[in-house]
């Protein structure tokens, strides 16, 4: 029987290091690879052949989301499995329109992934945990996201910089900076990039 091929995709070395463990423990898996970030999944895919991509939503130089998109498109037999430490029910359409065949809370990784990437070589779908994820508005209140924040991280995606922004608000230039990285140290993010693409996900702004 042949092994089930295993690309793993996040920017965390610890958590990727963890998966590769738990999936190595498998004699059906084979971990093929990991990489840091989207470009780099599609740059292995047409190299390499894999049957499944564990990829993470938030990575730099290109998100899963994209790169989700761009793999169902140029190789749709690939299964991909979206992981997230965020519980967004508002996102969940999004994955499911492009046909992501799995998603999985990143607390909830290990033997379940395992499970999660059987099961979706079988041809079937992996949404277990959907009735643990959150409305829109339980999103804000979990992250604790103020008015003021929410205001500053629209006028982020408008393009404003941080002046422009205080100038509009009527606050202070530092004030602005300060609501930036309060902003993502509550949504653990790494920049006004991603934060603007959590928003725009979760349909906050």
């Amino acid at each position: 029987m042949n092994t089930i091929k295993v690309l793993i995709a996040d920017d965390h070395s610890i958590v990727m290091e963890g998966l590769q463990v738990v999936l190595s423990a498998e004699e059906e898996l084979e971990v093929v690879g990991t990489v840091l970030n989207g470009e780099e999944v599609m740059i292995f895919v047409a190299k390499h052949e894999v049957d499944v991509v564990v990829l993470d939503i938030n990575m730099p130089v290109m998100d899963g989301i994209t790169c989700a998109r761009k793999l169902k498109k140029e190789y749709p037999n690939i299964k991909i499995i979206i992981l997230t430490m965020y519980a967004q029910r508002s996102f969940v359409d999004e994955i499911v329109k492009i046909g992501i065949d799995g998603c999985l809370l990143k607390n909830n990784t290990g033997k379940e992934l395992t499970t999660a990437i059987f099961r979706v070589m079988n041809g079937s779908q992996y949404y277990d945990r959907l009735k643990n994820f959150n409305s829109s508005e339980e999103e804000i209140k979990q992250y604790k996201l103020s008015a003021r924040e929410l205001d500053v991280i629209k006028l982020v995606a408008e393009g404003l910089t941080s002046q422009e922004i205080a100038d509009q608000l009527f606050i202070s230039e530092l004030t602005v900076q300060t609501h930036r990285r309060n902003v993502m140290r509550k949504l653990d993010l790494k920049n006004s990039m991603q934060v603007v693409q959590f928003a725009k996900d979760n349909e906050l702004i």
